[in-house]
């Protein structure tokens, strides 16, 4: 059973290395190929808000760590081709367990923005709800480069 643990444990390691590095939905994060990039700002009003879920990461690692996982216990079960079957078996359900696992893991309440822009504009923009906005409530619109916009004050 130690042998088992001690396999696992990089696995383990790996999967919590790589869901970790889902990317914030945040209005208050910028990613780093933001940073210090001119961005268009735009002034408007909230007109209307609506709690949305933003789907979690299917990067894929979810499966690759479940498999593995997955195909070391099913490895255990039995002998000769027993322990092959087993094997392959966990490989299969420890992948589709594992990437259940990582999107479950990573998704996000989320907020839909519709903002009339003070050129008259009515844009919709999605972030995560980690902070309260209003309808009614004047709001800065950020636009990057690269197609992102959010919402701030």
């Amino acid at each position: 059973m130690r042998r088992v643990v001690k396999r696992m444990l990089p696995v383990i390691a790996a999967v919590l290395t790589l869901t970790g590095c889902a990317s914030s939905m945040s209005g208050d994060v910028y990613s780093r190929d933001q940073a210090r990039k001119v961005q268009r700002v735009e002034e408007g009003e909230i007109i209307a808000v609506r709690e949305v879920m933003i789907e979690g990461t299917k990067s894929g690692a979810g499966a690759v760590a479940g498999g593995a996982v997955g195909g070391v216990l099913g490895s255990m079960l039995g002998g000769g081709k027993g322990q092959i079957l087993g094997a392959v078996g966990g490989v299969i359900a420890g992948a589709g367990a594992g990437a259940v696992a990582e999107e479950a893991g990573t998704r996000q309440k989320g907020l839909e923005f519709t903002v009339k822009l003070a050129s008259g504009e009515v844009i919709i923009i999605v972030q995560a709800a980690d902070r309260e906005y209003l309808v009614g409530e004047q709001v800065k619109v950020v636009r990057s480069p690269d197609g992102t916009a959010r919402v701030t004050q």
